[in-house]
């Protein structure tokens, strides 16, 4: 699965991807394109079932501080059926 963030309409802008349950959803090749369209592929294992929150920060480039959470995406991975 693919996740894509336009570019934000505020002087934010995407900073990074984070999955709570990494054995479940696993976030990869994360960047941020210079139009400032950000992208990752998120990964689900499909042998064991389980949910993680995927939460995608941002951050205004001359402000000091921590990102802020601006996007959260429930994600539910449901197994495959094992054949018999």
């Amino acid at each position: 699965m693919s996740l894509v963030l336009r570019p934000r309409a505020d002087d934010k802008r995407w900073t990074a991807v984070r999955s709570s349950a990494p054995v479940f959803v696993l976030p990869s090749g994360w960047h941020v394109d210079p139009d400032g369209t950000a992208r990752a592929s998120l990964r689900c294992a499909g042998t064991r079932g389980g949910t993680a929150k995927v939460t995608v920060t941002a951050k205004a480039p001359d402000v000091a501080g921590a990102p802020a959470v601006a996007f959260t995406l429930d994600v539910n991975v449901v197994p495959y059926p094992r054949e018999g």
